[in-house]
């Protein structure tokens, strides 16, 4: 798979790349605990010794992981004019990344997902949101923006990120696609269930089994690997989409184009926490297309660093020298072992 390739090559060629992100952000909130014991009013345990910590969720942590790739983020999106909303704006900024695509609207609040840990068990999570879409007017704002930026910002790759939290509607779907294909940038989607339909015209799509078997209303396995062949080869060509990788979990990755499909199996790891991984996974994929390598090659890189950040507790962005360090193993002997 890696025969005669250059890495030094790759990962220099990826560095400075500008990766526009459509989707909804968050903010990721961590109590961090310990508990002793069960609650004496219900069977449930107490937390004490309380360390919080805020931080970017949902596209803003595709954000993140372009930016540790050494490529540069271009993040827009919808926030309230609320406290979150704040925290989110300073978490931006504690991160070096910019507002510019950043909309924010008193009507809305700003997403926020509480998780509550004990040493690395994840006892309870809390969402606030609210998953109504942008109104019309909002919508063409945010559209406006968007299309200048990729018009203005010698953007190399669209990402959508969608959450199905509102901020992703078919009308700012139908216009990014439009304007990108027309200006030959690629589009890579990572869905949910509202949506997911309208992503025709684009270069990946990345569901994960559930969305995947959901979207179509059919029922595979993540074992069922010819029967998803099957059912991805047909949806990728009814949507007319270059690449679908379908990501399985603990049983690894599929990649589809017109031409040929392989599987690729987990990577033994000592999985922690997996909240994020699909960010992960498509930040690396747009990365990886836009640096013009082969979709069994992306589909390594991206499975590679999807499972690298699931060794570490909360969403957290990959690390590029681990992974350039992981790729080169695997050049070499195969495995990671």
């Amino acid at each position: 798979m890696f025969e005669g390739f250059d890495f030094d090559e790759f990962f220099k060629k990826i560095t400075g790349q500008k990766i526009l992100i459509v989707g909804d952000v968050m903010v990721d909130t961590y109590l961090w605990g310990s508990v002793k014991r069960v609650s004496p009013e219900a069977p449930v345990p107490i937390v004490s010794n309380i360390i919080d910590e805020h931080r970017l969720g949902g596209a803003a942590n595709v954000a993140l992981n372009v930016k540790a790739m050494g490529a540069v983020p271009i993040l827009c999106s919808v926030i309230g004019g609320d406290d979150r909303g704040s925290l989110f704006l300073d978490l931006l900024e504690d991160q070096n990344l910019s507002d510019v695509g950043i909309t924010v609207d008193d009507y809305r609040i700003t997403t926020q997902k509480t998780r509550v840990i004990s040493g690395s068990k994840h006892l309870l999570r809390v969402d606030e949101e609210i998953e109504s879409r942008l109104s019309k007017r909002l919508q063409e704002g945010f559209i406006e923006i968007v299309m200048n930026l990729m018009q203005t910002g010698g953007v190399d790759s669209v990402i959508f990120q969608d959450y199905d939290k509102g901020v992703v509607t078919p009308a700012i779907i139908s216009n990014v696609i439009r304007l990108a294909n027309e200006l030959n940038i690629p589009v890579l989607v990572d869905p949910k269930f509202r949506n997911f339909s309208s992503y025709r015209d684009i270069t990946l799509f990345k569901p994960n089994l559930k969305e995947f078997v959901k979207g179509l209303k059919i029922d595979l396995k993540k074992t069922d690997i010819d029967r998803l062949v099957e059912a991805g080869q047909k949806f990728r060509e009814q949507q007319n989409q270059e690449i679908l990788l379908i990501t399985l979990s603990d049983k690894g990755m599929l990649v589809v184009t017109e031409k040929e499909h392989h599987y690729l199996p987990a990577f033994e790891r000592k999985i922690t926490d997996v909240s994020g991984a699909g960010d992960t996974v498509i930040g690396v994929s747009a990365i990886c297309y836009a640096a013009g390598i082969k979709a069994e090659q992306l589909a390594m890189i991206s499975n590679l660093a999807g499972s690298q950040v699931c060794e570490r507790s909360g969403v957290v962005p990959v690390d590029r020298e681990q992974l350039r360090s992981d790729c080169i193993i695997i050049a070499e002997t195969g495995t990671l072992s």
